[in-house]
């Protein structure tokens, strides 16, 4: 990459002379510059000279459908045609975002009443926040502002939705989080359970801190609780089945609003249509977006139950507006590439799809834990994490410094595939539509990498040798 940052008439050269990018050291990117795809096909991208790759990560977490989808090119198409914008402020509305609408609130995991349309993930979650104070002011409490989430989440990166995640990079130098945001334990049962706690004990340990946690805060100072069912970018972490019933029962002790953001989970990647359903969550609200178009558009749409609609509607009567909004909500090209994926997730068995890959995309996986650098492989449906340690009987994680999930990422991409290191946990996320022989050509370019990173941490020293 470095030669054609050398070359100044380069794409490569020309994306470090002029582009701020998203989670990425500013000042090594000058210096490694970007990889630049040109196009893809499938769950196949290929870049500008020529390497195909197998994109393992649906993009970010998102591309569920793959590249080539000519029913949404068309739709997009024929919608830009015929209205290729409208708004939803002042009681005005278009066809498209009211077909979406309806169709969301036909397949909801669980009773809602409304939908409330936004561009992105952050937004969504952003919406959710400020909802919840709304409703809280609706009840006469407004002291009710503290919100809770884990550590190691991930719920998007405005300052709301930022301060919600509990992420160093989200927080670091940004001044944040705001006041009022708490975080606690994740429920990573192989990273943070006690030596001989059981499963169950584990989430009543966690299960007491968020009690804990809200009787030294004040229950009458607690809005809401936003979780992931499955959290993405903290590590793909897959909680405990006893997690949720437990945290919920608490939920609804001190009258505390429960959402659920499906963000990454919703639209069949835990082999149901919402996350909510796989791990039996019941919420006030649910955050949806990447999957929700194949991300052919930006798009989300935020969920909303009668209980919490009930009461935003009778506050916004007496404040004489809603007064929250975004030039592009329900954007009408986007509801109309919105609802035709939809159609397909349905017309093409998606998640039916996803239930038949998953026992092989997991059983590959997890034939991988005999080999020395793989702790625990941990997943659902079409999204699993391959955590990498030091040493496999202790546990014993590498030391950050080393950044050898990162050297396996890279490791994988020469070989032609991308995934992503989050930490020294490698994620996969591939598209939905993704084949028996695909994922097993994807997990054998994964056991190259694997193989890569196993010889530099042998030969630097990093690697704890079994007996």
């Amino acid at each position: 990459m470095p030669d054609q940052i050398n070359h100044l008439n380069s794409y490569e050269a020309k994306d470090t002379a002029s582009i701020v990018h998203p989670l990425t050291n500013l000042r090594a990117h000058l210096d490694k510059g970007p990889l630049v795809i040109k196009e893809g096909d499938g769950i196949w991208v290929t870049d500008i000279h020529g390497k195909k790759y197998i994109e393992g990560m649906s993009g970010l977490w998102c591309l569920s459908l793959g590249y080539g989808q000519e029913r949404l090119v068309r739709a997009a198409t024929e919608q830009m045609s015929q209205l290729p914008y409208y708004h939803l402020t002042n009681h005005k509305s278009h066809q498209p975002v009211i077909e979406l609408a309806e169709k969301l609130l036909e397949i909801a995991p669980v009773p809602m009443s409304k939908i409330w349309f936004s561009n992105s993930g952050s937004e969504g979650n952003d919406s959710a926040a400020r909802i919840v104070w709304y409703y809280w002011n609706n009840k006469k409490q407004p002291q009710k502002r503290k919100m809770i989430s884990h550590l190691r989440a991930y719920h998007g990166n405005t300052i709301a939705s930022a301060s919600l995640s509990g992420m160093r990079y989200n927080h670091a130098s940004f001044g944040l989080p705001l006041d009022g945001f708490l975080h606690i334990t994740p429920p990573h049962y192989f990273r943070n359970a006690h030596k001989d706690e059981s499963e169950d004990a584990f989430t009543s340990r966690l299960a007491e801190e968020l009690e804990e946690l809200i009787k030294r805060e004040g229950p009458d100072t607690i809005a809401a609780f936003f979780t992931e069912p499955i959290m993405g970018s903290g590590g793909v972490i897959v909680p405990p089945d006893s997690y949720y019933p437990k945290v919920q029962n608490i939920l609804q002790k001190y009258d505390i609003l429960l959402v659920a953001d499906e963000v990454i989970t919703a639209f069949g990647r835990t082999g149901n249509m919402f996350g909510t359903t796989t791990m039996k969550l019941k919420p006030d609200m649910i955050v949806c977006a990447k999957g929700l178009s194949s991300a052919y558009l930006p798009i989300s749409a935020l969920m909303i139950n009668d209980r919490v609609f009930s009461a935003i509607s009778d506050e916004s009567n007496e404040v004489g507006v809603f007064g929250l909004t975004f030039t592009y909500s329900g954007h009408p090209v986007s509801a109309k590439v919105a609802r035709e994926t939809l159609r397909i997730y349905e017309e093409e068995n998606i998640v039916d799809h996803v239930k038949d890959m998953e026992t092989i995309f997991l059983g590959e996986l997890n034939s991988l834990t005999s080999h020395p650098l793989v702790g625990e492989v941990r997943g659902k449906g079409l999204l699993a994490g391959v955590e990498l340690v030091a040493n496999k009987y202790t546990k014993e994680a590498f030391d950050v410094k080393y950044s050898v999930g990162k050297y396996c990422a890279d490791r994988a991409e020469e070989h032609g595939l991308i995934i992503r290191a989050i930490g020294d946990t490698i994620a996969f996320c591939p598209p939905l539509i993704i084949t028996e022989p695909e994922i097993k050509l994807m997990i054998s370019r994964f056991i190259s990498a694997l193989d890569d990173t196993l010889m530099m941490v042998k030969k630097c020293g990093y690697f704890e040798q079994l007996s």
